[in-house]
């Protein structure tokens, strides 16, 4: 199913809350675009979702499996920095 996933696809939750915007696909997770990287020591780091929690993928929007609020939690980030 991530083989369907587009640049500028809306991520939302199993509720309908928005989580981010489609950067690209990265091995079996979403990288999230900066703009959507929230603020404080979110700023400025992409954020990836687990490719697991997709539940589809239909037009141009990604649903989750996971409420909004859940799926943030599973939101892992990078800095750029490296490991």
């Amino acid at each position: 199913m991530l083989d369907r996933i587009k640049e500028h696809m809306e991520v939302i939750g199993a509720d309908g809350v928005h989580i981010g915007t489609v950067d690209r696909v990265e091995g079996d997770r979403i990288k999230l675009t900066k703009k959507d990287s929230g603020e404080g020591h979110h700023q400025g780091h992409h954020h990836f979702i687990p490719g697991g929690l997709v539940a589809e993928v239909e037009g141009d929007k990604v649903r989750l499996s996971a409420n909004g609020d859940v799926a943030v939690s599973f939101e892992e980030e990078n800095d750029g920095r490296g490991a």
